[in-house]
């Protein structure tokens, strides 16, 4: 099992909004890659919530059978489509994919 975990953190604005409605943007994007690809077994999404101690305002915590799973959500379209509105409002992205 391949474990893939990225971070995000926003810009105040981009893309023409806030970041409070590119949050809920990204996250409706991301989400609409749950079960995008076969070998995929977890994916979800969370923003960071009042009260709690957060450095990120997003993140993504999904899991792949193997390498190919990855891949093929790596370069599914509705993945990219996904990745590409990230990088318009993002600061930061930190990654992680380790085996488990």
């Amino acid at each position: 099992m391949i474990k893939h975990i990225v971070f995000f953190k926003f810009l105040d604005h981009a893309e023409g909004a806030d970041k409070a409605a590119n949050l809920a943007k990204a996250k409706q994007l991301l989400d609409a890659c749950v079960d995008l690809v076969p070998g995929m077994t977890l994916m979800e999404t969370a923003l960071a919530q009042p009260g709690f101690d957060c450095t990120y305002d997003l993140v993504v915590n999904s899991a792949f059978e193997n390498a190919a799973a990855l891949d093929a959500y790596q370069n599914h379209p509705v993945h990219v489509a996904a990745k590409q509105f990230l990088g318009k409002v993002k600061q930061e992205r930190q990654c992680m994919d380790y085996a488990a």
